[in-house]
């Protein structure tokens, strides 16, 4: 097949094609009005996010029979078109998912033992002992919402950490063990000291995280999320931290990305999150390690190959 690359990737995957015998290109440069003019002449198209999977774009691709996206999140792609054109797509959740996993119990830590602050007084020559002292994580019950590739992982980091774990999943079921709880979201409300997001941008969970949500836990709690920044906004973030129904955060996404195209509220908002100690960020990057680079490869290669074999 002929396949258009049209985001950066570890070069390992145009050989790793290449030898299962498709015709590669890989235009990370490329642009969308580009891709407009070109795609009806690839059969595959290997993506990142640097433009929507729209109707208008896969009306174009008159030849296409996948999309591979290298990563988790398809909130760009139109899922229904694809299923209705009969083009088949493949995700690499299992590329980055232990990336993921240990970026949030990495930023959960951080935050736990003032990590950030502490390292920012020391090297203005502040000891500040009392003023640093932190929590511990064992004895904490640790909520998970979303139980897929990355909450499943990310509950296995926790095991040797001595915390309790309760996982809510909407679409999966019988997935709870000797490490899992499988609960309601109503227990998960109710006990959690911790909440770990790791659900996609649905229109289910765009905003699912309202302030009158958060104000339903029975106790203030530590948020993390490493899934969709759109699933709660700078202002509800803020109006749970000044109320302190929110202990703090660990933000590796934020619902836009994109700082030049903040809207004036979105300005004052952030800059607000941003003066607070108990916040901690990440650009985007939980999933974005030297080894997921390639592991992403490798999932979406095997899948493409499971997929068209004769």
């Amino acid at each position: 097949m002929k396949i258009l690359i049209i985001d950066e990737m570890h070069l390992s995957i145009v050989d790793m094609l290449e030898k299962n015998g498709h015709q590669v290109t890989y235009s990370p440069k490329i642009t969308r009005t580009e891709i407009l003019d070109q795609v009806s002449e690839y059969d595959g198209l290997i993506i990142r996010s640097k433009t929507p999977m729209d109707r208008e774009l896969l009306k174009k691709a008159t030849n296409l029979k996948f999309i591979g996206r290298a990563g988790a999140g398809l909130d760009q792609i139109d899922l229904d078109y694809m299923e209705e054109r009969g083009i088949k797509l493949f995700h690499a959740a299992k590329g980055n998912r232990d990336a993921v996993a240990e970026h949030a119990v990495g930023g959960l830590l951080a935050l736990f033992n003032n990590l950030k602050k502490a390292d920012s007084e020391v090297r203005k020559g502040i000891w500040d002992r009392e003023g640093n002292r932190g929590y511990e994580l064992m004895g904490k019950t640790v909520g998970i919402m979303g139980y897929g590739n990355m909450g499943k992982s990310f509950a296995k980091r926790l095991a040797g950490f001595g915390v309790k774990i309760l996982a809510y999943d909407k679409y999966k079921f019988d997935f709870g063990n000797d490490l899992v709880e499988e609960v309601t979201w109503e227990k998960v409300k109710a006990e959690s000291d911790v909440l770990s997001i790791h659900v996609p941008l649905t229109p289910e969970t765009r905003n699912f995280l309202t302030l009158e949500e958060l104000e339903s836990f029975a106790k203030p709690f530590w948020l993390i999320n490493t899934a969709r920044g759109e699933v709660i906004s700078f202002e509800t973030l803020n109006a749970a931290l000044d109320r302190g129904i929110l202990s703090g955060a660990v933000l590796d996404v934020l619902e836009n990305e994109k700082f030049q195209r903040f809207s004036p509220r979105q300005i004052e908002e952030f800059e607000k999150l941003a003066a607070r100690e108990n916040v901690i960020f990440s650009p985007h990057v939980a999933g974005w390690t030297f080894e997921s680079y390639e592991k992403i490869n490798r999932v979406l290669v095997k899948k493409i190959k499971k997929a068209f074999e004769d």
